[in-house]
């Protein structure tokens, strides 16, 4: 099934199936495998669905995947393009499942979205059971809006650097258990040395308007997830911050 052809591009999320999209994909489809593993026989929640690829990937082992995203469009897709996971409409802020129900909430590449991000934290520790698991991810500050406090992407209200997200996390109730960074590994860095910035390579392109020059398109084709990396090493340096909250 073509799953892309029937949800239209934003600007801002990320399908899968589409050459020109094939490095972001693949740096979200990075962290959904790498966590995975706390899915596993789980009932998971994710707050912010989008496409649904992720929550169609984690529920293959789960017990059993809620999408909530606020866009009817998406998530009439979702409803036909990932019969394994079950998507309903619903504001972040005010999550419509009752308190200590959840064994996981997933939240990849949302926060950042958000207005009230200490509120949606709280709406996640509510739904939580005691003991179970807070899964995010969100663009680093630091490095993708470099020496700036409001965000240069127009879709974002506030992004977070590592420290600020823990401090967050910690502020609404959760013991944080891990914090990473998701960066480039091998493979990609070497593509960095190629193109001066594989990123600042894409980005000029799309402001451009011109077309896609032949060798960074197959560039970008051949992006996998293994070519990223997720470490504790110099986490201000990461391109997107990876973290597992645990509710008290």
């Amino acid at each position: 099934m073509d799953a892309v052809s029937q949800l239209p591009l934003t600007g801002e999320r990320t399908v899968p199936g589409i050459v020109e999209e094939n490095y972001w994909f693949r740096r979200h489809e990075a962290a959904y495998l790498a966590l995975r593993p706390y899915c596993v026989d789980a009932f998971v929640l994710e707050a912010g669905c989008g496409e649904g690829y992720g929550a169609d990937l984690l529920a293959r082992g789960a017990v059993g995947v809620l999408g909530l995203d606020y866009d009817a469009l998406t998530l009439r897709h979702v409803a036909r393009a990932y019969p394994s996971v079950f998507p309903a409409r619903a504001n972040l802020v005010a999550l419509p499942v009752r308190s200590s129900t959840v064994d996981v909430v997933v939240n990849f590449q949302v926060i950042e979205h958000l207005w009230d991000q200490a509120g949606f934290l709280a709406e996640c520790r509510r739904v939580l059971r005691p003991g179970s698991r807070l899964l995010i991810t969100t663009p680093n500050r630091i490095t993708f809006s470099p020496g700036r406090d409001t965000p240069l992407n127009p879709f974002h209200t506030r992004e977070l650097s590592p420290a600020e997200l823990a401090d967050l996390l910690r502020a609404t109730g959760f013991d944080v258990e891990y914090l990473a960074g998701l960066r480039h590994g091998t493979r990609l860095r070497a593509l960095d040395e190629e193109f001066g910035s594989l990123i600042d390579a894409q980005v000029a392109v799309a402001v451009s308007g011109e077309p896609w020059p032949s060798g960074l398109r197959d560039a970008v084709a051949s992006v996998t997830a293994a070519d990223f990396a997720i470490t504790t090493d110099d986490l201000e340096s990461s391109l997107d911050i990876v973290a597992v909250a645990v509710t008290s």
